[in-house]
């Protein structure tokens, strides 16, 4: 039963990534990996950092499949999978001025 109710957890899938730009096609490959993401619902949460708020651990399964069809050839890429309330935990300062994210994220109405 406990399994059960892990798969229906609101998850939060963080991409960080160090993509090469030197080259004009690595730096090609790079934007392209970025609106690739921004297509696919995550949001900018700094320069080289993605979040997107998945409803279910099988849906943010499905969203960290598709980044890692979505790579470029060379980069190094990390994702990370954390629960709704991890992520209510994080702080983040600005400044020495702690502040909060900016803007709640889309949800899922259902009727």
């Amino acid at each position: 039963m406990l399994e059960r109710l892990n798969q229906y957890r609101i998850m939060w899938v963080m991409v960080y990534f160090d993509l090469p730009v030197v080259e004009k096609a690595e730096r090609k490959a790079a934007a392209k990996f970025r609106q690739d993401l921004l297509k696919d619902g995550f949001t900018m949460f700094q320069f080289s950092m993605y979040m997107r708020h998945c409803f279910s651990s099988e849906n943010a399964e499905v969203h960290i499949k598709r980044v890692q069809v979505l790579m470029p050839e060379k980069g190094h890429i990390v994702v990370t999978k954390i629960t709704d309330k991890q992520f209510g935990e994080m702080k983040i300062f600005y400044c020495k001025k702690k502040q909060k994210p900016k803007g709640d994220p889309q949800q899922l109405e259902l009727f």
